[in-house]
């Protein structure tokens, strides 16, 4: 139970810490261009090619762009018709998300309608050009909308110029905006910045803490940039301890596996709560750095543990592998294996160790350390 001032203690269970993140976003083509052939491919090479590869991702999110990325959107949107209810039936864990063309567009109001007749089968839309024309009224409506038609489907708000993220407060203020995203490349366009694939995230970075903070203070993830980076190595999925992944890295991996395995790094220290890749083979690479590995959950643990031992959870220290802690620290511990089930990836055990620290603390703790949940 949670116990909050003047009122009855509230039952906590995972529920009440919100939906999962988006974690990693795999932008994936409806249809697509082959540079081999010279030409689009048709209807039935496209089905064929999701039944292959979108299927059986191990991407947290696909990301079906029927935006700047796509050329061929009428055809794309009618393969989305004939193919999401088959992916959802195979893959019930994968996030959908439609990345639909700037607000009251005529190609927009297309995107809605692919909206409306498949929307039992998508999650999120992704607004390109958040509010660019219309300010926030553009969330705004776009969430009246998605409601009258499927009230779990949620809006990430993609900021991609100076006044979005002036009003980033504004875009953020609706229920079903959990996330926002960051659109590093149309947005270093607008400012007249020339970003580089390997030091993007330096050249942005007072704009990307601008909106982190934005985006704690109203309760929302953010996803962070898209990498354009294609390498032709592939970690395999077995490496995911961190001084794994750097031995693969130095014995295997190319520089742009380096580059967005730093990145991804940098984002996930920075509590950025998604990001985005255009390649299949930097998936596991970026989850490895966005999710906290089994060494560093069961640490997390056994430093929850001593400090409930020691009652030193709401004040006090303790001392543990030679360092000095206290409940900031205890906090940060708490942070990690919350961020491992918001990524699908604590086991049961440790999810009900974590409710139960959060049991303990009062409720105005609990959302120091998590703001994301729907009941605090």
């Amino acid at each position: 139970m949670i116990q909050h001032m003047g009122e009855e203690p509230i039952a906590l269970d995972a529920s009440a810490l919100g939906d999962y993140w988006p974690g990693i976003q795999l932008y994936y083509p409806p249809v697509k261009y082959a540079p081999s052939l010279g030409i689009y491919e048709d209807m039935e090479q496209a089905a064929s090619r999701m039944v292959k590869h979108a299927h059986f991702t191990n991407a947290h999110t696909l990301i079906f762009d029927l935006e700047d990325g796509c050329r061929q959107k009428e055809m794309s949107r009618t393969l989305l018709r004939q193919e999401l209810p088959k992916l959802r039936k195979v893959n019930e864990r994968v996030t959908i998300a439609i990345r639909a063309n700037s607000f009251r567009t005529d190609e927009y109001e297309e995107d809605m309608k692919l909206v409306r007749d498949m929307g039992e089968y998508i999650d999120v839309v992704m607004l390109a050009k958040a509010g660019e024309s219309y300010g926030a009224a553009e969330v705004r409506d776009l969430s009246s909308f998605l409601i009258s038609i499927n009230p779990h489907i949620t809006i990430q708000p993609i900021i991609e110029h100076p006044k979005s993220l002036k009003i980033a407060p504004d875009l953020m203020q609706y229920d079903t905006v959990k996330h926002v995203v960051f659109g590093i490349h149309d947005f270093s366009k607008a400012l007249g910045i020339h970003i580089t694939p390997e030091h993007w995230i330096e050249e942005l970075f007072y704009f990307i803490n601008q909106m982190i903070f934005e985006a704690r203070i109203a309760g929302k993830g953010v996803i962070g940039g898209v990498e354009t980076l294609i390498g032709s190595n592939i970690m395999p999925d077995k490496f995911v301890e961190p001084h794994d992944v750097r031995r693969w890295l130095d014995l295997h991996g190319d520089n742009e596996s380096r580059v967005v395995y730093k990145h991804a790094c940098q984002e996930a220290a920075m509590g950025l709560t998604g990001k985005q890749v255009i390649h299949p083979g930097h998936i596991h690479l970026c989850k490895t750095a966005y999710t906290p590995s089994p060494t560093e959950i069961n640490q997390k643990v056994a430093i929850l543990k001593a400090a409930i031992e020691a009652d030193a959870l709401l004040g006090g220290a303790i001392k543990f592998d030679g360092e000095m802690l206290d409940p900031p620290m205890f906090g940060k511990a708490l942070q990690t294996l919350l961020r491992a089930h918001a990524l699908r990836a604590l086991k049961t055990s440790d999810m009900e160790f974590a409710l139960h620290v959060l049991q303990l603390m009062p409720a105005q703790v609990v959302r120091q350390n998590w703001p994301y949940g729907i009941l605090l």
